[in-house]
């Protein structure tokens, strides 16, 4: 990992300061790093010994920053990781810029490994998480959507980076087909657990440790399954106060909404089916041979799906 961050740190490197300021800030905000980290456990735990795995683990942390930069520009967010958001500090126009600098330089780094299997699964990767960002983008302010959307609009906004960043683990590796669709599986499994966390989390955390502020999800209209889950089970003043709420974005009923969340069971529900997925990618690590990457893996579907931050 430290080699990782010494790797990013030389290739955001640009001859135009503005993108060193801005891009150096979102990465130097910290964050788990969980996809740079799953990418060098799914290699070393699958026979790997070289070093590609590092520029590999790069190339997806990259992308990852990427997509923070535009979402947060898209939800006209404020703070992330506990800091301001570069949109805030910078504006919109220059977080949108340098985004697609991140993303052009991610690929860059893909064509110098002269991979196409790589290339191929990380721009299919990188097309079907637009797709998930617009799935959201049609999802806010909607109440009607169903479970099984909301599931679909998470595995392709979030999961999918992480399926890809396990998938290109092996690849890098030559684990063969078997090993590379267990990864993938393992990736998709653990990103979907990770992700009803996050939407758990913003419901019942402690701001400090959740580094935005509580909420935010209810204040862009975004129906997420604890939201969902209360307005179909609560009571009929609960259900139209979250349908109006979903409807309008906002945090004027806060309060009201996060009784009815756990009046319903609405985060016992949520957090039970990430457990869910998280037993899912352990699951799927079947074929994996015993080695300390291997109990790394595991160890990362537990903590994905037990975290409080």
């Amino acid at each position: 990992m430290a080699e990782v961050d010494r790797l990013i740190g030389s290739r955001l490197y640009s001859e135009v300061e503005l993108i060193n300021q801005l891009s150096t800030y979102i990465v130097a905000g910290g964050g788990k790093r969980l996809r740079p980290a799953l990418a060098l456990l799914a290699a070393r735990a699958t026979g790997y010994a070289g070093r590609q795995h590092v520029e590999i683990a790069v190339i997806v942390e990259l992308v990852h920053t990427a997509t923070l930069l535009h979402d947060d520009v898209v939800d006209a967010s404020r703070m992330r990781r506990g800091r301001e958001t570069a949109n805030l500090i910078w504006g919109n126009e220059a977080s949108v810029l340098v985004g697609d600098f991140l993303y052009s330089r991610a690929f860059q780094m893909m064509v110098e490994l002269q991979n196409l299997r790589v290339l191929e699964i990380l721009a299919d990767a990188t097309n079907i998480i637009a797709e998930g960002e617009v799935m959201q983008l049609i999802n806010c302010h909607d109440p009607a959507i169903s479970e099984q959307r909301y599931l679909d609009t998470i595995r392709f906004k979030t999961a999918k980076l992480f399926e890809a960043a396990a998938q290109l683990g092996v690849v890098v590796a030559t684990g063969g087909v078997r090993l590379e669709s267990a990864l993938a599986a393992y990736g998709r499994h653990l990103g979907t657990a990770f992700q009803l966390v996050d939407d758990a989390l913003d419901y019942q955390a402690v701001e400090a440790e959740l580094g935005k502020n509580l909420g935010d999800d209810l204040a862009e209209g975004k129906p997420t399954l604890p939201l969902l889950y209360a307005m179909w089970h609560g009571t009929p003043p609960q259900t139209q106060i979250i349908d109006a709420a979903i409807r309008g974005g906002g945090r004027d009923h806060l309060d009201d909404i996060t009784s009815a969340i756990e009046s319903t069971g609405a985060i016992t529900y949520t957090l039970r089916l990430a457990k869910q997925e998280a037993a899912k990618a352990h699951a799927a690590l079947a074929p994996v041979q015993p080695s300390p990457y291997l109990d790394a893996l595991k160890a990362l579907a537990e903590f994905a799906a037990s975290r409080s931050f």
